[in-house]
């Protein structure tokens, strides 16, 4: 126990603290675990009633993870990475769910998380130096640290469309899923977006769905998974030498360990260059845009990714003008890129019908549907694929106030600014941690020991 420390202070609700947590997802969970460990008396707290942040929000149907489930996990225990055997090459949402809540049991984290409770103001004391956090109970904290583990995609964006509160159907976003499992057997459905989330609902709800309306702005480039089952001996070669797996993935621009070309595509002939392309579509997932070192940078090169992609995506969607309108005419890699199972496919069934909204928006949503293009598309329930104020909307919904009363929102009106994406100037021992990795980089420094940061 840290000798500046006093006991006392893990004993009740109001009790000061030396750091608080907002949020108990992956980051938030890791770092109480760190900071209990530096012998600081710390509390997460948490909005909803789990741990698990997006993987306890987004319960959607074909929810799963693009980054292999081996390497999607934590790495700062041995033995955990030992134990915990994943089923699939990437995992699903409810096995990803079931292993943060197997860190936060194994862990014994669960009695320093505050669950059911928003944050709704954090407010620094410049006389105690200390941060005051007010919560949706109406509870006070007092913390001389503040840490803002909110994650990058936990404010959904649901769009204003006129007319919205109209519709007598079901409504549902993606970020914000049912915990009860959602039937669309049966019924008319209509959604809206095709990013990630919806590239890995679509197929789900079509299946289910008598018709399917989707309705599209801007279409999104897709390889496929190609998931299947772990094979145990691919498991056992990895859990062999985790650490050398993971020393890799330190090495490269996206934190994940996987192989990445040594030729550049112009510098490659179109043969051997599609050849290069079709083995990793083979193959499936992220590693595609690691085919050559000059996607990423040259427009040229970039160019051939694209245009194998579009090739693709017509040679799976048979009506040609549909092909059309799902292939995307932007830069591959400029928005993240989704990882499949059977979505193109999914626009050859009967029931499903694309609608593109991209030069003539959705006009209103009405009592009985979404009127677009001049027609009324009569549903029984409407999919929210809009994602979210991504990156800094969760942390901008605080009311977050640093020195001389000065509010976030104020600091950051024309656009973020932090130290590492971690601290921001004027808002003293207040730290983001959008992800377990920029997490695992920081440790407070304890009282009377070097200076607060600024």
């Amino acid at each position: 126990m840290n000798p500046h420390v006093n006991a006392s202070r893990y004993n009740g609700r109001d009790a000061p603290l030396d750091a608080v947590v907002v949020g108990a997802g992956f980051a938030g969970i890791y770092m109480l675990h760190r900071l209990r460990g530096l012998g600081l008396a710390a509390r997460v707290i948490e909005a909803g009633g789990g741990v698990g942040g997006t993987w306890y929000w987004n319960r959607y149907p074909g929810a799963r993870c693009d980054v292999e489930s081996v390497q999607y996990s934590y790495q700062f225990d041995a033995a955990l990475q030992q134990e915990w055997e994943w089923s699939e090459r990437y995992a699903a949402q409810p096995e990803i769910l079931r292993y943060a809540n197997h860190v936060a049991d194994r862990f014994d984290l669960r009695r320093d998380i505050q669950f059911n409770t928003r944050v709704m103001s954090a407010t620094f004391d410049e006389t105690e130096s200390r941060w005051t956090i007010e919560t949706s109970d109406g509870a006070r904290t007092s913390a001389r640290f503040c840490i803002m583990a909110t994650g990058c995609l936990s404010s959904p964006n649901l769009p204003t469309f006129d007319g919205l509160e109209r519709f007598k159907g079901g409504r549902y976003h993606t970020g914000t899923w049912p915990h009860e499992e959602v039937d669309f057997t049966g019924k008319r459905v209509a959604i809206i977006g095709t990013g990630s989330s919806a590239v890995q609902s679509i197929p789900i709800i079509a299946r289910q769905s008598k018709h399917l309306f989707v309705f599209q702005r801007t279409p999104n480039y897709a390889v496929p998974a190609h998931n299947a089952p772990l094979n145990r001996e691919y498991v056992r070669a990895i859990k062999a030498d985790y650490p050398k797996l993971r020393a890799r993935a330190k090495l490269t621009m996206t934190g994940i360990d996987f192989d990445y070309g040594d030729r550049k595509a112009l510098e490659t002939s179109p043969e051997a260059r599609t050849a290069e392309y079709e083995r990793r579509w083979q193959r499936g997932g992220l590693s595609f845009l690691g085919a050559f070192q000059d996607l990423m940078v040259s427009q040229r090169a970039n160019d051939t990714a694209a245009e194998f992609v579009r090739g693709k995506i017509r040679e799976k969607v048979v009506d040609p003008q549909v092909a059309e309108l799902l292939a995307p005419k932007n830069t591959i890699g400029c928005k993240r890129l989704c990882v499949d199972s059977g979505y193109y496919e999914t626009f050859n069934r009967l029931n499903v019908e694309l609608i593109d909204v991209s030069e003539e928006p959705i006009e209103e949503i009405t009592a009985q549907g979404v009127r677009a293009r001049g027609r009324e598309h009569e549903v029984d329930a409407i999919v929210f694929a809009t994602g979210f104020d991504a990156m800094t909307g969760a942390l901008m919904r605080i009311d977050i106030r640093g020195r001389g009363g000065l509010r976030l929102q104020e600091k950051w009106s024309d656009g973020p600014r932090t130290y590492l994406g971690l601290a921001m100037a004027g808002f003293p021992n207040l730290f983001s941690a959008p992800c377990k990795g920029a997490v695992s980089q920081w440790e407070p420094v304890p009282p009377g020991k070097g200076r607060s940061s600024r």
